[in-house]
Protein backbone atom coordinates (compact mmCIF):
# COMPACT_ATOMS: atom_id res chain seq x y z
CA UNK A 1 0.00 0.00 0.00
CA UNK A 2 1.35 3.28 -0.79
CA UNK A 3 1.71 5.65 1.90
CA UNK A 4 3.11 9.31 3.01
CA UNK A 5 4.85 10.16 6.28
CA UNK A 6 3.68 6.75 7.74
CA UNK A 7 0.07 7.00 6.90
CA UNK A 8 -1.59 5.31 3.87
CA UNK A 9 -2.90 7.68 0.96
CA UNK A 10 -6.34 7.40 0.50
CA UNK A 11 -8.70 7.15 -2.24
CA UNK A 12 -11.80 9.87 -2.62
CA UNK A 13 -15.01 8.73 -3.86
CA UNK A 14 -13.39 10.02 -7.60
CA UNK A 15 -10.90 7.64 -7.06
CA UNK A 16 -7.96 10.56 -6.96
CA UNK A 17 -5.33 10.24 -4.47
CA UNK A 18 -5.54 12.60 -1.54
CA UNK A 19 -2.34 13.28 0.07
CA UNK A 20 -3.07 13.12 3.75
CA UNK A 21 -1.01 15.22 6.45
CA UNK A 22 2.38 14.28 7.36
CA UNK A 23 3.60 13.59 10.95
CA UNK A 24 7.07 15.33 11.52
CA UNK A 25 9.37 14.93 14.30
CA UNK A 26 13.29 16.02 14.95
CA UNK A 27 14.28 13.32 12.57
CA UNK A 28 12.07 13.54 9.80
CA UNK A 29 12.03 17.41 9.89
CA UNK A 30 14.78 18.65 7.54
CA UNK A 31 13.58 16.36 4.93
CA UNK A 32 9.84 17.11 5.00
CA UNK A 33 9.92 20.82 6.32
CA UNK A 34 13.51 22.51 5.85
CA UNK A 35 14.15 20.76 2.14
CA UNK A 36 11.21 20.89 0.87
CA UNK A 37 10.10 22.11 -2.67
CA UNK A 38 7.23 23.19 -1.80
CA UNK A 39 5.71 25.41 1.31
CA UNK A 40 4.88 23.45 4.40
CA UNK A 41 2.97 24.42 6.55
CA UNK A 42 3.63 23.22 9.77
CA UNK A 43 0.34 22.45 12.80
CA UNK A 44 1.99 22.25 16.23
CA UNK A 45 -0.71 20.39 18.29
CA UNK A 46 -1.47 18.29 21.23
CA UNK A 47 -4.02 15.59 21.78
CA UNK A 48 -5.08 17.29 24.98
CA UNK A 49 -5.75 20.30 23.03
CA UNK A 50 -9.43 20.62 22.08
CA UNK A 51 -8.82 23.65 19.27
CA UNK A 52 -5.90 21.02 17.58
CA UNK A 53 -8.75 18.32 17.82
CA UNK A 54 -10.74 20.69 15.69
CA UNK A 55 -8.62 22.19 13.39
CA UNK A 56 -7.40 18.08 12.70
CA UNK A 57 -9.81 17.78 9.73
CA UNK A 58 -9.76 21.10 8.18
CA UNK A 59 -6.05 20.32 7.75
CA UNK A 60 -6.61 16.98 5.91
CA UNK A 61 -9.18 19.13 3.76
CA UNK A 62 -7.03 21.74 3.30
CA UNK A 63 -4.25 19.04 2.49
CA UNK A 64 -5.80 17.32 -0.27
CA UNK A 65 -7.03 20.85 -2.28
CA UNK A 66 -3.75 21.95 -1.92
CA UNK A 67 -1.80 18.95 -3.14
CA UNK A 68 1.55 19.96 -4.66
CA UNK A 69 1.38 23.43 -3.88
CA UNK A 70 1.23 23.53 -0.04
CA UNK A 71 2.33 20.34 2.39
CA UNK A 72 0.26 20.38 5.60
CA UNK A 73 2.65 18.42 8.25
CA UNK A 74 1.89 17.98 12.31
CA UNK A 75 4.32 18.06 15.31
CA UNK A 76 2.88 16.24 18.28
CA UNK A 77 4.48 19.24 20.88
CA UNK A 78 4.43 16.39 23.73
CA UNK A 79 6.30 13.89 21.37
CA UNK A 80 8.99 16.75 19.91
CA UNK A 81 9.04 19.40 22.57
CA UNK A 82 12.41 20.67 21.55
CA UNK A 83 10.88 21.83 18.02
CA UNK A 84 8.45 23.52 19.78
CA UNK A 85 11.14 25.59 21.98
CA UNK A 86 13.09 26.28 18.95
CA UNK A 87 10.05 27.45 16.99
CA UNK A 88 9.05 29.76 19.92
CA UNK A 89 5.77 28.18 20.54
CA UNK A 90 3.52 28.93 23.78
CA UNK A 91 0.39 28.50 22.88
CA UNK A 92 -1.47 26.05 20.06
CA UNK A 93 -2.54 25.52 17.84
CA UNK A 94 -0.02 27.35 16.23
CA UNK A 95 0.78 27.23 12.64
CA UNK A 96 4.22 28.16 10.73
CA UNK A 97 4.26 28.59 7.20
CA UNK A 98 7.78 27.34 5.97
CA UNK A 99 9.55 28.74 2.06
CA UNK A 100 12.51 27.34 1.76
CA UNK A 101 13.11 26.23 4.90
CA UNK A 102 12.58 29.70 6.51
CA UNK A 103 9.28 30.78 8.44
CA UNK A 104 7.79 32.90 6.26
CA UNK A 105 4.10 33.59 8.71
CA UNK A 106 2.70 32.14 11.64
CA UNK A 107 -1.09 31.62 12.29
CA UNK A 108 -2.21 30.97 16.22
CA UNK A 109 -5.57 29.33 17.14
CA UNK A 110 -8.14 27.72 15.75
CA UNK A 111 -9.68 28.81 11.73
CA UNK A 112 -12.12 27.90 9.96
CA UNK A 113 -11.26 26.61 6.53
CA UNK A 114 -12.24 29.63 4.38
CA UNK A 115 -9.98 31.63 6.65
CA UNK A 116 -7.17 29.09 6.03
CA UNK A 117 -7.65 28.57 2.65
CA UNK A 118 -7.44 32.54 2.36
CA UNK A 119 -3.86 32.63 4.40
CA UNK A 120 -2.25 30.28 2.63
CA UNK A 121 -3.25 31.71 -0.94
CA UNK A 122 -1.89 34.92 0.31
Amino acid sequence: MLNHGGKPLIENNKGDIIMPTVNVNELNFAEEVSKSATPVLVDFWASWCAPCRTIAPILEEVSDELQGKVKIAKININDDPDLAYKYKINTIPTMLLFENGKVKDAFVGAMGKEQLMGLLKQ
